[in-house]
Order: C-alpha cells, then structure tokens, then sequence
C-alpha cells in the first residue's frame, strides 16, 4: 500500500471520531505535540505527548522548560510483554528477597501497597534507562536519542523482528519506561493508557512521550485552564480523558488487537 493510499484509510478511519480526536490522531502521526488533561477523579494533570519516534533535543528541552514534570516513555502492553520491561513495582518486590543485597529491602518499606496511590491501584512505572552510547544519558540530545530508540525498538518488537532490549539500553538511567495495563482504557486510565491508545488509534508506533506541566509559580499541577491557555498560544491540540475513552470504544468495535 503506498503513502497516499494509506492516509486516504486513515482519513477515512478517522472520520468517524470526533474533529479534536481527529486532530490528535493527525497531530500523532506528524510527530507534533499534543496536551493529554486525564481527570479529575485521578490526577487532574495535563501532560505534553508525542510520538516517541519523532522526539528531537529541542523537543525535551520544550518539556524540562514548558512542562517540568518527568519525561517518561509509555509503552503498549503486547511491546512490553516482547521487550521484557517489568512493573518496577514487581522488581523491588523480588529484590526484597534477595539475601545478595546489603542492607536487606524491607518489602513493606519500599514497595507501593493498596491505599498508597490515592487515584489508582498500581503505578505504570517500569526501568529508568540510558542508551548504551550515552555519555551521562541526562542532556537534551541524550534524552532525545534514548527515547526515539526506544520507540524504534518498539515498532521492529510489534513488526515481529527480533529485538535484544538490554543490547540497547541499561538502568539504572534518565529517562523513565512505562508499562501500558494489559487491558488499557478497561483497566486503567492514565496517562500511560490515554496516550498508547490513540496511538493505537493513530495507527503509529505505541511508544509515547509523556510529561506532566507545573505551574511556574506554585510549583503545582498546571490548570486545565492555564493548559488550554498555553496549546491555543503554541497551535496544540488540547484533549481529555474522557474524550479518548469515548473514541477508544469506537475504536475497538473495529476489532484491533492492542
């Protein structure tokens, strides 16, 4: 299928969400930012996103600037699954019991437990990783390469190709993985989620960037109202939770294997 071909069924797909989910979709495959607000009933955060794969230096100096919170790399459970990145939750569990480690981990200590995370049952987060051709893995353009490699890698993974995870990459490091629920949207409506989703719904690699905004002044979340604010100034798209759990219903009528 040629370029034109495929973006004239993308078109064709796409037509049958609403226009700002359109938009996000095209704003995906384009590579270009997009402001993803989850809920009020979780964390009442909006993150910059954009596609893994497209992620340049400036584009994590506009998220260390603009936003402020971590850059993070979310990843979809089938590619998470191929590549091996644990919950890091599990890791420190089965590190408690191992007797090598000096001082012993006290499992109630350290590893998040039911009622810790007021919004949620369990965080997303997986391993802290560099590039292995990094020099410290922290400077934009280190940050940069890290993160579309591990995009790069999730697309040859889902293409059915071999890919060595650890040959690439070492933790502890500086950019953040994040392990998508196996059941999504059904399951779990974070960032993690709400951003692999419209990937999915992209048809693009499910590799996405995520970076919560602050507010410069109070140090806390940004406002949705601030949010909205700063996408109508810089021409991003501003999308909800809700809006993407709504197309993703859509979506999965059609039958697509997340």
């Amino acid at each position: 299928m040629d370029n034109k071909t495929q973006n004239q069924n993308q078109n064709q797909n796409d037509s049958q969400y609403s226009e700002k989910i359109q938009k996000t979709l095209q704003a995906i495959r384009d590579g270009k930012f997009f402001l993803l607000y989850d809920s009020e009933k979780r964390e009442g955060e909006t993150d910059f996103v954009i596609a893994a794969t497209a992620v340049q230096p400036q584009d994590v100096k506009r998220m260390r600037k603009d936003g402020g919170g971590l850059i993070c790399v979310a990843v979809s459970p089938k590619a998470s699954e191929i590549m091996k990145l644990p919950f890091m939750a599990d890791v420190v569990t089965a590190a408690a019991t191992n007797d090598k480690i000096s001082p012993k981990l006290e499992i109630g200590t350290f590893v998040e437990k039911e009622g810790d995370i007021q919004y949620d049952k369990k965080s997303s987060f997986s391993l802290w990783v560099n590039h292995r051709e990094n020099r410290t893995g922290i400077p934009d353009d280190d940050r940069a390469f890290t993160i579309r490699r591990l995009g790069e890698m999730t697309k040859t993974a889902l293409e059915g190709k071999p890919v060595d995870f650890a040959s690439e990459f070492r933790t502890p490091g500086h950019t953040a993985t994040l392990r998508a629920s196996k059941g999504l949207l059904d399951e779990r409506r974070g960032q993690t989620e709400l951003s692999v989703a419209l990937a999915l719904m992209a048809g693009t690699t499910p590799a996405m960037v995520v970076c919560e905004m602050l507010d410069d002044t109070n140090g806390k979340a940004l406002s949705k109202e601030d949010a909205k604010v700063y996408g109508e100034k810089n021409d991003m798209i501003f999308v909800e939770g809700w809006e993407v759990v709504e197309a993703f219903e859509i979506w999965k009528k059609e039958g697509i294997e997340a």
